[in-house]
């Protein structure tokens, strides 16, 4: 209502005395939508109640900060797996919204084809260039050149041994510090300089040091804070407001622009000494290398220029950073409120560390303490630490939306009727949050619901675990991201015990990746074993 008046206000003033007709009709429909307001106020429709004009939109400014969390309620309050969201000029649908996984089955696997990416994407994700992530054009192509690089055994092999190697060398010397210590340290900033370690190493073959107990500024990082935060103020507001902006250079969207800026120098630094490395006859195992070797063998002039391999690796770089740490943030958040499932771990943990410490294999000297690192071996059996990072993507999404385009009018299973202009967003949040898909316990971490009886994971569990997405642009890192988040977990929660300092406060941010608005304060404890 405060809402109504405001705007009732505004075009009073606007409007020049001698144009009463047109302000007579602005007036009018703030009128109706006042009156509108009125007769919904006590019904659970007003959850979504569409304004005469605005539609949608003023809802959805109201609950800007939190649209994960309303989305939700919207599902649960109309009980519906699918609703639309109407938005300026003449209030037509614009978003169609569902949480079915029948739905999300169809849009991504058996009718992919007419599900793009779309236009929308592109635009809003033009940082990302013409990478794997955001092209329709090529990505068959990209797809095909990194499923053969992600599945190998040679890149696996790569990729855990150089994740323990940042675990043991960085990650855990830089926990004990903050143990002796006896201070806080934000996790959420931990992991997200772990990845970002990992990524170097793996991805350009770089030591990025910046887990170091002086915790650097990491220049790429905060490049991708500004860049996160104008994507999703772009997903929210009308096309021709950021593009103005953009075109005017100036807030969330100049400093989009720096952003894009600062990953061009830094990865067409990497770029150029690896072209430096490779005349000098150097081999590298890490991704660039790959990349750069399959450039001799293709036809296409994108695939062999610079910006093939700066758009691919900044997918990659942003694909792998953020979602990775989002998992391991909130999964250690999770097992602090639910000492039952750290215990299970730790049990699991403390078996493998029983067969295997007369070898004393992963030993790890810190000059503090001896501390144990296990390797690829271990987390193969670690089936309840598993199950533990399954559940936690289930009710924290490392991406909570999918967004795709819609190229032909198509029924989805659930019977909502998706059209061309509209765009579908696949609420990966509020799909793990619904009674009706994972019974009344819904919002209770439970690790068990993935576990069959004879102690082994449960297909048809993973097969509804839709945060890696499915279909055929299903995301390639998922068992890198399992390997990294098994390899960390395992570490912490074996050297240390995790306590979240008391009163810390715990919300979503509000960005297109899953964090906490105020990351996570914890102190580090060591454990004795």
């Amino acid at each position: 209502m405060r809402f109504m008046l405001m705007l009732t206000t505004f075009i009073g003033c606007w409007y020049p005395l001698k144009r009463w007709p047109e302000t007579l009709v602005a007036i009018s429909l703030c009128f109706l939508s006042l009156i509108c307001y009125l007769n919904h106020r006590n019904k659970k429709q007003l959850i979504l109640i569409n304004w005469p004009f605005l539609g949608t939109l003023p809802l959805v400014l109201r609950n800007i900060h939190r649209l994960n969390e309303w989305w939700t309620e919207v599902f649960n309050s109309l009980g519906s797996s699918s609703f639309y969201i109407r938005v300026p000029p003449f209030s037509t649908p614009k978003y169609l919204l569902t949480c079915h996984p029948s739905n999300l089955d169809h849009i991504l696997r058996t009718n992919f084809s007419n599900y793009p990416k779309g236009r929308d994407f592109t635009e809003i994700f033009d940082i990302l260039g013409d990478g794997i992530f955001s092209t329709d054009e090529t990505w068959h192509a990209q797809r095909k050149i990194a499923n053969l690089r992600f599945t190998s055994r040679k890149f696996r092999d790569i990729v855990a041994k150089l994740s323990r190697k940042v675990v043991s060398d960085e990650l855990l010397p830089l926990l004990a510090h903050v143990a002796t210590q006896e201070s806080a340290i934000d996790l959420q900033d931990v992991f997200l300089r772990f990845t970002v370690d990992s990524i170097g190493r793996i991805i350009f073959g770089r030591d990025v040091s910046s887990l170091s107990t002086d915790l650097p500024i990491d220049e790429l990082a905060t490049a991708f804070e500004d860049a996160q935060k104008a994507i999703q103020y772009r997903q929210v507001m009308p096309t021709w407001v950021w593009k103005l902006l953009r075109w005017l250079r100036v807030g969330r969207e100049r400093k989009l622009a720096e952003a894009a800026k600062t990953a061009d120098t830094l990865i067409g630094k990497y770029i150029l000494l690896k072209r430096e490395e490779l005349v000098k006859g150097v081999e590298g195992n890490d991704l660039l290398s790959m990349y750069m070797s399959v450039q001799g063998e293709m036809n296409d002039d994108f695939f062999k220029s610079d910006k093939f391999l700066r758009d691919n690796m900044l997918n990659f770089v942003i694909a792998g950073r953020d979602t990775t740490a989002s998992g391991l943030t909130w999964f250690f958040w999770l097992i602090s409120k639910t000492p039952r499932a750290e215990a299970k771990i730790l049990e699991e943990l403390e078996l493998v560390f029983s067969k295997k410490k007369e070898s004393r294999e992963g030993e790890l000297d810190t000059g503090a303490k001896q501390m144990w690192v296990f390797d690829s071996d271990d987390l193969r059996g670690l089936v309840y630490l598993h199950a533990a990072l399954c559940e936690t993507e289930r009710l924290y999404p490392a991406v909570p939306v999918i967004q795709k385009g819609i190229i032909r009018e198509d029924a989805l299973p659930d019977g909502t009727i998706a059209r061309p202009g509209m765009l579908i967003l696949l609420s990966v949040y509020a799909m793990g949050r619904m009674a009706w898909i994972w019974g009344e316990n819904c919002l209770e971490f439970k690790p068990e619901r993935w576990i069959d009886d004879e102690g082994k994971l449960k297909h048809e569990a993973t097969s509804k675990l839709a945060a890696f997405g499915f279909g055929p642009r299903t995301c390639l890192g998922k068992d890198m991201a399992f390997t990294q988040m098994k390899m960390a977990a395992a570490a912490i929660l074996f050297n240390f015990h995790v306590e979240v300092v008391e009163g810390h406060p715990v919300s979503i941010k509000r960005s297109t990746v899953l964090q906490m608005n105020d990351g996570l304060k914890v102190k580090m404890k060591k454990r004795a074993h």
